[in-house]
């Protein structure tokens, strides 16, 4: 048997450029993501030994798999590592897991293969797994019968996008995070201008920071008015 690598296993990581909330309490629960925190809470009594979360990038499945690490004490293993060969060293840990990002999993027949063989250890060890996707199972084609049979049958949750209450409750959160405080006046600005979706909000929060600290300013409509029309900053230089 392999030795495990030392950067193969990890507690969920956090953003270095910023602080990022990530406890229970900051998650904002809305109708679009109600069912999947309630199978969060659910845990440990899932019906099986794996819980797929799906949604679109940025969505907060890496958010609520940090909440169910922090009450399971599960670890974050990495899609790319998942083997027949390492999958016994992921067993041995005798720890509950998530594997984000696992649609790199899909259709590859290794990956697959080591992902199906820890499914059945982990049903036999009575220890869970958390599986994060950007679709469901039943939408995936899958090189494994086996595994597909597996995946699609086990419970299955989405956090969906999200509706203009939310959109605004995500920006006051991520410039939170940031500790940056913006005005009524320019959240409302935002909000008919800005795409209905998680990596679009996060995008512009991102950006927004980058262009204030290069200009050294607050946020401000003008700055953002630039960012969302897109403006070639880098002629201002």
């Amino acid at each position: 048997m392999g030795k495990l690598p030392s950067n193969s296993l990890e507690q969920i990581p956090l953003d270095l450029g910023h602080r990022t909330a990530l406890g229970r309490d900051d998650f904002l629960v809305t109708p679009n993501n109600h069912d999947a925190v309630a199978w969060i809470d659910l845990w440990p009594d899932w019906p099986a030994p794996c819980l797929v979360l799906y949604g679109p990038v940025a969505s907060g499945k890496t958010h609520l798999g940090a909440v169910w690490a922090e009450r399971s004490s599960a670890v974050c293993v990495k899609a790319s590592d998942i083997n027949e060969d390492f999958i016994h060293d992921v067993a041995d840990m005798k720890h509950h897991i998530i594997i984000e990002d696992a649609d790199s999993l899909i259709g590859n027949i290794v990956g697959e293969k080591g992902l199906f063989h820890l499914y059945n250890i982990f049903k036999e060890e009575q220890h869970s797994m958390l599986l994060t996707l950007n679709e469901p199972p039943v939408r995936r084609a899958f090189a494994l019968p086996d595994l597909a049979s597996r995946l699609r049958a086990a419970p299955s949750v989405a956090i969906r996008e999200p509706d203009e209450h939310l959109i605004e409750a995500l920006l006051v959160k991520l410039f939170s995070d940031r500790q940056i405080r913006v005005s009524a006046e320019t959240l409302h600005y935002i909000l008919p201008r800005i795409e209905r979706s998680f990596e679009a909000v996060r995008d512009l929060v991102e950006r927004a920071d980058q262009q204030a600290m290069i200009e050294k300013r607050s946020i401000t409509i003008p700055l953002l008015r630039g960012i969302i029309n897109g403006d070639d900053f880098t002629q201002e230089l």
